[in-house]
């Protein structure tokens, strides 16, 4: 018997039980059907699976997970799916409960539950919820996608060595990326070591690679930055001469914005120092579409508006 998902309200699913489900790949093709959640968790599947799986990303180039609703084509494709990866740790919250449903019926990996609690931050103001931008610790994620390999395997045996031998070269990536970063970062002047961004993606990437953190909004997006929020970046931007700010692909500019035009009345110039990649990776077929270019683009942007 396979679930079905309906949605029921504007803003939750629940699983319907049918005797059917919808079948979307073509004659012959007996691949692995597996669905991730985000382009982070896609990308690592990707990489270590290539074509050997039929890869289907929920979430695209500037969708932000924290709102993120169902659409009937993620639908079938959840239903179809034999293995289904997402982040976990409240990221993609409006999903979390169905997925724990599915974990019934088939197999279902929340990557972030890899990683010790001790390791993971409890941000004051979100209700218990860890921080889930996990991606941005290059070691925390090694952690996160160290299973990947071994879920394929053991869904398709047949090319287990294979998602091994890659898994491998996939983690030597991530951590020669990792040393890259931590060289990248030294080369900007402590004083200036300050990353101030749309929303508070960014502590896991600070916390490891040497930065003071500040998000105009909290760890989700759920809840707008108000007024009491830009005036407090504000004065904190101009009282320690802070350069640059940075905006998110996945999140509206205008609050941000907003705090550059509230530093140039105080006489302050700031600007905006770029934009980088929080929730959602770039376009497919982009450098900055894999998880290794995002990582790039970001440090090469707060770098150079930085240093």
């Amino acid at each position: 018997m396979k679930f079905l998902l309906s949605l029921v309200t504007l803003t939750a699913l629940s699983i319907l039980i049918s005797g059917c489900g919808n079948n979307n790949q073509g004659a012959g093709d007996t691949r692995v059907r597996v669905v991730a959640t985000t382009g982070m968790v896609g990308d690592a599947v990707r990489m270590i699976a290539g074509d050997k799986v039929d890869l289907t990303v929920m979430m695209g180039a500037g969708v932000d997970p924290h709102l993120y609703k169902a659409t009937k084509g993620d639908i079938d494709h959840l239903n179809d799916a034999d293995v289904i990866f997402y982040n976990g740790l409240h990221l993609e919250a409006k999903l979390t409960d169905v997925f724990k449903k599915m974990a019934s019926v088939k197999t279902v990996v929340a990557v972030g539950d890899l990683i010790d609690s001790t390791q993971l931050r409890f941000p004051a103001g979100a209700e218990g919820h860890p921080d889930p931008h996990i991606w941005f610790d290059l070691i925390l994620w090694r952690q996160a996608v160290s299973r990947v390999s071994e879920v394929l395997a053991a869904e398709d045996p047949v090319h287990a060595d294979l998602y091994r031998a890659n898994g491998k070269a996939y983690d030597d990536s991530l951590a020669a990326l990792g040393d890259w970063v931590t060289a990248q970062i030294a080369t900007i002047p402590e004083e200036h070591r300050v990353l101030v961004t749309a929303h508070d993606a960014f502590e896991y990437f600070g916390r490891r690679y040497g930065l003071d953190v500040r998000g105009l909004q909290g760890i989700s997006t759920v809840t707008e930055a108000g007024l009491h929020d830009i005036t407090s970046m504000v004065d904190f931007l101009s009282e320690h001469g802070i350069k640059a700010v940075f905006v998110e692909s996945s999140v509206p500019r205008n609050t941000l914005e907003a705090v550059v035009g509230g530093c140039q009345e105080k006489g302050h110039d700031v600007t905006i120092g770029g934009q980088l990649y929080s929730d959602a990776m770039g376009r497919a077929g982009t450098p900055d579409g894999t998880f290794l270019g995002m990582v790039r683009h970001n440090v090469n942007t707060i770098v150079q508006a930085l240093r």
